[in-house]
């Protein structure tokens, strides 16, 4: 592989660095979700929740690029910075998993106790 499609170790820390913002701001919307489904607030709620798939969205972009050149026959240097990249982004795809159930049921119960859903 010729040097001008070499990927360097801080190309892959600043993609790294990327995944983690993105995800942090999918967090901090998700946690907010949570917030707004506990006051009776749904529709607050689940759009938050859209806003962090469009974070989750650009976060997976960004990882999506590192796999293809990998794929394509680059050698990647693990960074540390990747790896918690990585870690954030998947935790925070599963919280956006639980947070959908958790709005969910927050809608149910305030449906059965006859409460006003926003």
């Amino acid at each position: 592989m010729d040097a001008e499609n070499q990927i360097t170790k801080e190309e892959i820390s600043m993609t790294g660095f990327s995944i983690v913002a993105y995800s942090g701001d999918a967090r901090t919307y998700l946690m907010q979700a949570m917030d707004k489904a506990s006051e009776g607030k749904i529709t607050e709620a689940k759009e938050l929740v859209r806003k962090a798939e469009e974070s989750i969205n650009l976060a997976h972009n960004e990882q999506t690029k590192l796999l293809s050149k990998e794929a394509g026959g680059n050698d990647l240097d693990v960074t540390f910075i990747m790896v918690h990249g990585q870690d954030t982004l998947m935790t925070t795809m599963l919280l956006k998993d639980q947070m959908k159930t958790i709005i969910n049921l927050y809608e149910r119960v305030n449906k059965l106790e006859g409460k006003n859903i926003e």
